[in-house]
């Protein structure tokens, strides 16, 4: 029976290279000087910038989503916390990068299936979605009203099988 995966991951290597170039222009530019900022990626799913005020944090932020926005990372998986104080004169804020699709998601996208009247099932499986259907027409036709709706996740279909 013909079926696709819904997913939602990012391109770690991309990721990687937006911090590094966002850091790199956050030290060159000029209204950055004497701020102490800094953009760290500290594992897999989180970024941390640290500077000495909100507002330079702010824009180091607006820096980081401009870079992502040109490596072709899209906004939706980036989570940001408020900034806080990080003791002295520094503030911080952590940026959680979101990978997978969460449970709520997954079920609003199940329902738009069932909604939408197409002769296709959806099951969750973990953070991904499973849409099986007895012609390749009808899942084609899912995958449209998908890249279509706006559920908040950003949204990959792989794995498509005949």
């Amino acid at each position: 029976m013909p079926s696709f995966d819904v997913v939602s991951k990012f391109d770690t290597h991309e990721v990687t290279n937006a911090v590094d170039q966002a850091k790199k222009e956050i030290v060159q530019r000029y209204d950055f000087k004497n701020t102490n900022s800094d953009l760290v990626r500290q594992d897999e799913d989180t970024i941390v910038i640290t500077s000495s005020d909100k507002e330079h944090v702010k824009a180091a932020l607006e820096v980081l989503y401009g870079r992502m926005t040109k490596r072709g990372v899209s906004l939706k998986y980036l989570a940001p916390e408020e900034p806080q104080p990080a003791g002295g004169q520094t503030v911080k804020q952590t940026i959680k990068l979101k990978q997978g699709i969460e449970t709520d998601a997954a079920k609003k996208i199940q329902a738009m299936i069932k909604e939408s009247k197409l002769k296709v099932q959806a099951s969750i499986n973990a953070d991904t979605l499973r849409v099986t259907g007895k012609q390749r027409d009808d899942l084609q036709a899912a995958m449209n009203l998908l890249r279509n709706a706006d559920v908040g996740v950003e949204m990959q279909f792989n794995n498509f099988r005949d």
